[in-house]
């Protein structure tokens, strides 16, 4: 019983993150966002979205990462757009990480 409820009531990660940075957003008054298209950084993967890409956050916001994996630690990144509550990216070329 409390299994079905779970699975009535339970959103994925991404989602709990994402509305966690509107909300932040929201409440701080802050517009801009934490990253820029076309900027390189550097972050861990901590998670796998739905979809298969990996998830990262910077300052809170969700950064989807092509053919990344959760456990990939000091990945540099290209950002490729830029949205309201999230960003896509991809592993920057020459990139050196670890797992």
């Amino acid at each position: 019983m409390i299994q079905m409820y779970l699975r009535k009531t339970a959103r994925s990660l991404s989602e709990i993150a994402a509305m966690n940075y509107r909300q932040n957003t929201r409440t701080t008054g802050g517009s801009s966002k934490p990253v820029e298209a076309g900027k390189e950084y550097t972050v861990d993967i901590t998670d796998n979205g739905s979809a298969g890409d990996g998830i990262a956050r910077i300052e809170g916001l969700i950064i989807f990462v092509k053919d990344a994996k959760a456990g990939y630690k000091s990945v540099k990144i290209k950002i490729n757009s830029v949205k309201d509550n999230f960003a896509t990216a991809e592993i920057a070329a020459g990139s050196i990480y670890t797992t």
